[in-house]
């Protein structure tokens, strides 16, 4: 069980880029977003005008809420009034504090600026600084194999990686790539987990792969 997490907003900088929670205000632009085919095609989230894209706002709150699930819309500091850059988001499953899972989109219109290694590697700082308390070491990124870009993100954002895991059709009909980045505080390596025997299933409020960079 984890700890009931401070609810108060959060914002984390990353050089030109600011982190900080979704807000209902974010639903218009949120759903004009993910008119874009390439972000419909690798994140999750059932995103397809305002009033689905505000029940997935509603989603991320109660995930902060229970200490399960924080996600973070990217902004491009010093663009007041432009929308967001792109999604990251912490997800923490019960039973396993030591492990966490790392997802992100980056919005069409701000793909090839290294938005999301730059909000990535912010998460991954936070997470383990905020959660270090609590036994987290380790943290992954999954993507299906022929999301190329996210191997790329990835490798940029500090995540190496790690093992391959088996195609589970129909949601995943490829292979999946585990990239896993680990604590600097930790005393001593620790162990891989076993392969699971599918990639996980699919989130319905938020991405499991990456889109762009």
């Amino acid at each position: 069980m984890f700890s009931t997490p401070d609810t108060s907003p959060i914002r984390l900088t990353a050089g030109p880029l600011t982190l900080r929670p979704w807000t209902p205000d974010d639903a218009g632009a949120l759903a004009e977003l993910y008119r874009d085919e390439a972000l419909r095609r690798w994140a999750a989230a059932p995103v397809h005008d305002e009033a689905s894209a505000l029940r997935w706002v509603a989603e991320q709150r109660r995930g902060r809420e229970t200490g399960e699930r924080f996600a973070f819309a990217v902004e491009e500091t010093g663009t007041a009034g432009a929308r967001p850059a792109g999604n990251v988001v912490l997800k923490r499953p019960a039973g396993d504090p030591a492990a966490a899972e790392v997802g992100y989109w980056t919005a069409a219109h701000a793909r090839g600026r290294g938005v999301a290694p730059r909000a990535l590697a912010a998460l991954a700082d936070w997470a383990f600084d905020t959660f270090a308390g609590e036994g987290l070491v380790r943290l992954e990124l999954l993507h299906q194999v022929d999301n190329t870009a996210s191997c790329r993100v990835a490798e940029k954002s500090g995540f190496v990686l790690s093992g391959v895991l088996p195609a589970a059709p129909p949601a995943f009909p490829l292979d999946g790539h585990r990239h896993v980045r680990r604590s600097p505080a930790a005393v001593r390596p620790q162990p891989e987990h076993p392969f699971p025997s599918s990639l996980p299933s699919t989130s319905t409020t938020g991405p499991h792969t990456g889109v762009g960079g």
